[in-house]
């Protein structure tokens, strides 16, 4: 019933002046493709435009497995007010006939009419449930956990964290690193939870590294990446590192300037940009190959992890 595997999803060659002047080649891992790569059953599932958005099938995947095999009837998660993560579950929740709910940062968001992501979460028959900013940073307190939990009608669901990044999560993005072994010196992908490339690196093979690109302001995620590789591996794996200077003000915020970059790079080579990840990491990669951060001869691998 769940997730046949096929091959990985497509890895694309990109000439791009900006690149090519300074000796780096540009490939982009297509995972916003990933729908065509790790599908569901075709009994269970119907057309294809009808699957959750980009690579957070990696992540949720094993985590539906454990659900089913718990024996659970509902899923209940957390996101913020543009989260692919929630959209995806509340898109596998349908598919596969499971309740879900969406507990979402910032209750000011209740009484105002949804923004387009939240109400395809809605669509997909996700209950949402708005809890204020001071309380959605408590969720990972056990206590407070089980209180929002409880407070939201999710009694006894399976809990998937935000983002989908827990150790089940890093076992399904670590093949995302095995697919690109030897194709990469450097695999590049936004970051917001941190769980795509805690997996990532660790599925990389010696010699290759993987390069974060926050979303967020605030300086925390490395903390989280090493204990996420912690509880999944045991302890550190792979080589990787954050770039932290790109989140262009913080989560969902998108400038004139990072909006005229994306527009202009989708035009260009005819790849619709998703602002919020995407163009934050695109946006990176070519300010470190101006200043000289790749060697000549480096590849650089951009994971494109979601569509608009």
């Amino acid at each position: 019933m769940l997730l046949q595997p096929r091959p990985p999803s497509p890895l694309q060659e990109i000439r791009d002046d900006r690149f090519e002047r300074h000796g780096v080649r540009l490939l982009l891992k297509r995972d916003d493709l990933i729908h065509t790569s790790i599908p569901w059953d075709s009994d269970v599932l119907g057309p294809v435009d009808l699957y959750p958005p980009g690579n957070k099938w990696r992540k949720l995947a094993p985590n539906l497995r454990a659900a089913l095999a718990g024996g659970h009837e509902q899923l209940v998660t957390f996101g913020g007010a543009y989260s692919n993560h929630l959209r995806a579950t509340a898109a596998a929740g349908r598919l596969l006939g499971l309740p879900t709910v969406g507990i979402v940062r910032g209750d000011e968001l209740a009484g105002r009419p949804l923004n387009d992501s939240l109400a395809r979460c809605a669509a997909d028959g996700m209950r949402l449930h708005f809890v204020s900013r001071s309380e959605y940073r408590r969720k990972a307190e056990p206590r407070e956990l089980a209180r929002l939990v409880d407070a939201a009608g999710a009694q006894g669901a399976y809990v998937v964290p935000e983002g989908g990044s827990n150790a089940l999560a890093l076992g399904g993005c670590a093949e995302l690193g095995r697919e690109l072994r030897g194709a990469a010196d450097v695999v590049a992908v936004a970051c917001g939870t941190g769980g795509t490339l805690a997996g990532l690196a660790a599925g990389l093979a010696p010699g290759q590294r993987a390069l974060g690109v926050p979303v967020l302001a605030g300086g925390f995620l490395a903390a989280e990446i090493r204990s996420l590789q912690a509880a999944a591996f045991g302890g550190p794996a792979g080589d990787w590192t954050l770039a932290e200077d790109f989140h262009h003000g913080g989560y969902g915020r998108v400038p004139v300037e990072l909006e005229a970059f994306a527009a202009d790079f989708g035009s260009r080579h005819g790849l619709p940009v998703e602002r919020i990840y995407v163009a934050k990491l695109l946006w990176a990669l070519t300010e470190l190959t101006a200043s000289g951060a790749f060697p000549r001869g480096t590849t650089l691998a951009a994971v494109v992890t979601g569509r608009p």
